[in-house]
């Protein structure tokens, strides 16, 4: 008998049980950035005994997904997210944290998102580094290609992507609850959050949205939801079979990627052209996902390319045209606020402060001096005049110490004590 059959026929009947530290161990990570939410702080009023029924349930077979919140963001670019519900997330951890250690050893090196030490950051360096490399130092000719898949979350096969984790668990996780783990990845994989969800905002927040970018107009068997962290892992693990087959197969030396936008470097630009038809027929046959039959770029290494946000050319990298509208949207959205004046402002504005920062924090990575001195210069003269300082290297934007609330309280205990020792001195 197969091991499938074996596992259906059971009933899902359990070898062995995850225990109550995992469950806690994935609470603690889960509320880690989560915590002020409201079904964090509703989950958190009893915490203890809800860990523990959850537990229960999992262990029991009784564990069912709750529903799910569904939204629609509109920057960068417009797309569709179902927020799980905070129960339904301590169990994504809780999976994530018994597999991930496997994945890590399967993924290739050059697959940069959802990983640790890895990155945004990281893929446009490791990107730059193999450009130079594959021209020997901006000395030979080389040529770029990068590819898109098109509507990658929304087109992958819940069947295939099942298959292939059922067969990766069972070679090779050995933990005693490995019946359970593979009953909470089915759990996972194929629930369809959109036929229970709340939907959070206006139906009419998905106009313009392409059907193909939305789980209500997705195939039954297809898609994984936007926003939850087993959607992004597993994402990762359905797309490694093209990474290695790109690497060991085509023997592309010079490659990266980040979810689905990927980058192939050579010297030739035959070799390209011929690898993109390959991996063409090779996404379609095997994993049944389509190449972006218009965001296709193929190019000499000293045109540049884009890739995660920034534009990587010899010897330079600068920020997309994206990241910088972001940046001057949010600096413009402070002028209604500004026009109320100053005092009514205060409040708000170290948090503003801390996204404007944000930015600054990533821009100052690249080579992005001009901008930051621009924009810094721009927020001090034109809107918050003496109320902001500018920091050397143009890296950060501060409120002034005499206005931001924290240096209001120092100086009001600073005057309290004041005021104590003169009285003390008159009696």
């Amino acid at each position: 008998m197969k091991q499938t059959d074996l596992f259906e026929d059971s009933g899902g009947m359990l070898s062995g049980q995850v225990t109550l530290e995992d469950v806690f161990r994935a609470y603690y990570e889960c509320r880690r950035t989560k915590r002020r939410t409201v079904n964090a702080l509703a989950f958190e009023l009893n915490f203890e005994q809800e860990l523990i029924r959850l537990w229960q349930e999992i262990n029991s077979g009784a564990y069912k997904i709750g529903r799910s919140i569904a939204f629609i963001v509109k920057y960068p670019v417009q797309r569709e997210v179902f927020a799980a519900d905070f129960r339904d997330r301590i169990v994504h951890h809780l999976v994530i944290s018994k597999l991930n250690s496997l994945f890590e050893k399967e993924f290739i090196d050059d697959s940069y998102s959802c990983r640790s030490g890895k990155g945004t950051l990281f893929g446009v360096r490791s990107i730059q580094e193999k450009i130079a490399e594959c021209s020997t130092g901006y000395t030979q000719d080389c040529y770029i290609l990068k590819l898109d898949i098109r509507s990658f979350f929304m087109s992958i096969d819940k069947n295939i992507l099942y298959r292939m984790l059922f067969e990766f668990i069972s070679e090779k996780y050995h933990e005693p609850d490995k019946y359970v783990i593979l009953r909470l990845v089915k759990q996972i994989v194929f629930y369809n959050p959109e036929d229970n969800c709340v939907i959070k905002g206006k139906r009419s927040d998905w106009n313009g949205l392409p059907y193909y970018k939305s789980l209500f107009w997705s195939s039954r068997h297809c898609g994984l939801p936007i926003g939850n962290l087993t959607s992004q892992i597993f994402a990762n693990f359905y797309l490694n079979s093209l990474d290695r087959y790109v690497t060991e197969e085509l023997q592309i030396e010079y490659y990266g990627r980040y979810v689905d936008d990927f980058v192939l470097i050579h010297r030739d630009k035959k070799v390209l052209l011929a690898a993109r038809d390959k991996i063409r027929d090779f996404l379609q046959n095997r994993l049944k996902l389509s190449l972006h039959p218009q965001k296709f770029y193929l190019q000499h290494y000293s045109k540049g390319v884009r890739f995660i946000g920034a534009v990587i050319k010899p010897n330079r990298v600068y920020i997309g045209n994206r990241t910088k509208n972001n940046l001057y949207r949010k600096i413009y959205s402070l002028l209604p606020e500004m026009a109320r004046g100053v005092q009514q402002t205060l409040d708000g504005l170290m948090h503003f402060s801390a996204s404007v920062n944000s930015y600054l924090g990533f821009m100052r990575h690249y080579n992005t001096y001009n901008l930051r001195s621009k924009i810094l210069k721009l927020l001090d003269n034109t809107f918050l005049g003496e109320i902001s300082e500018l920091r050397p290297r143009a890296e950060k934007f501060a409120v002034d110490k005499r206005f931001c609330p924290s240096g209001q309280k120092k100086r009001q205990l600073r005057r309290q004590r004041q005021y104590r020792r003169l009285q003390r001195y008159k009696k």
